[in-house]
């Protein structure tokens, strides 16, 4: 049953050191291209991409994200935007209430359209021999984040996506045994907990043998350790001040 695009599926990988070879304006442009291909809700293609080409603005978004290198160090880099901000003019344009755009309704829109723009790219990056590696962490700081990139109201920087030749050859990550992440119906309060130790133990041996020993940590020690990171709580403000998802 595995095809070309299930292979490709099946075997991504995050990559967190590129060649520094930059990708061409074909390549950029049918990347976009098989964004924009992705599903919309309602056709109203609530996102906008931003390839950051400047030198210094990749450097800033490199030191909000944590000093990762392959934030700055990458084929291309694209940032992904809910963005509301283009339907907003349309609307003032043709006297209708835009207020609508407001909701949360409206902002899970725009943020699934970004997600599922950013997904195909990724795909088709990965299709294409590139590799790829998703970048939250430009919410670190999403005021700056969003003055760097000259965001109006209405619009919410989602993440970016490093792209690019891959320098590195990272073993898979394991994933979640399917009992644990498949229900039928319903949601299952099933727990299967002899799966779920058996990944831990999986995940422990990964990281063995990608640190060389320095860091055993399962899965589950690893979520656990996850609730005491400080959440971003600047989002929620951010989202009010640029009229996201307030009522």
């Amino acid at each position: 049953m595995h095809n070309a695009v299930i292979s490709t599926l099946l075997n991504h990988r995050s990559i967190r050191k590129f060649k520094p070879q930059p990708l061409s304006e074909e390549q950029i442009k049918l990347l976009v291209s098989c964004a924009q291909a992705a599903s919309t809700s309602s056709f109203t293609q609530s996102f906008s991409i931003i390839g950051v080409e400047d030198p210094e603005i990749k450097k800033q978004l490199r030191a909000i994200s944590g000093d990762q290198p392959y934030v700055e160090e990458n084929g291309y880099f694209f940032v992904f935007v809910a963005d509301q901000y283009r339907n907003k003019k349309i609307g003032d344009q043709n006297g209708a209430d835009t207020s609508v755009l407001d909701t949360t309704q409206r902002l899970t829109v725009a943020l699934g359209d970004a997600a599922f723009a950013a997904q195909n790219m990724a795909v088709a990056a990965e299709s294409m021999g590139l590799g790829i590696c998703y970048i939250g962490s430009i919410q670190r700081d999403i005021e700056k984040t969003a003055e760097l990139l000259h965001l109006p109201d209405y619009t919410f920087p989602v993440f970016g996506l490093a792209v690019g030749y891959p320098d590195q050859n990272p073993e898979k990550r394991p994933r979640l045994p399917f009992e644990n992440i498949f229900h039928r119906n319903v949601y299952e309060e099933k727990g299967n907990e002899d799966a779920l130790n058996q990944y831990d133990q999986k995940v422990a041996d990964y990281y063995h043998t990608r640190t060389g020993g320095r860091r055993d940590e399962t899965w589950t020690e690893q979520i656990t350790h996850g609730l005491s990171v400080p959440p971003r709580l600047a989002l929620k403000p951010f989202l009010d001040k640029h009229h996201l998802g307030r009522r």
